[in-house]
């Protein structure tokens, strides 16, 4: 190494955010997931905290620290939903407990 180069590199995208928190990598991953293995569920959500309990099909688009936002197929139209969050998330596994917890009576 020359004495020209820097002893540190910089610090990386992904660590320019906290820790812990959903990051869009992470929303994408999710979104996928649960669009192809847990649609009836997203479509729960779309009834129950979305206010669309004429909705026929949901997709979730986007999910971050405080609320998920899903398209919901309404009488032939597709409607925006954003859903909130009781407390903000803290990473992945909070996610996935908010979002299995919110599909119980």
């Amino acid at each position: 190494m020359s004495a020209a180069e820097p002893l540190e590199k910089p610090l990386e995208k992904s660590l320019e955010k906290p820790l812990g928190k959903i990051d869009p990598k992470v929303s994408d991953r999710i979104c996928k997931h649960m669009n192809k293995d847990h649609a009836e569920a997203v479509l729960t959500y779309a009834h129950r905290y979305g206010n669309q309990p004429s909705a026929t099909a949901a997709t979730l688009t986007a999910i971050d620290d405080i609320g998920m936002d899903l398209t919901a197929e309404v009488n032939g139209e597709t409607l925006p939903v954003r859903i909130a969050f009781d407390q903000p998330l803290k990473d992945a596994t909070d996610a996935h407990h908010t979002l299995v917890a919110m599909l119980r009576p």
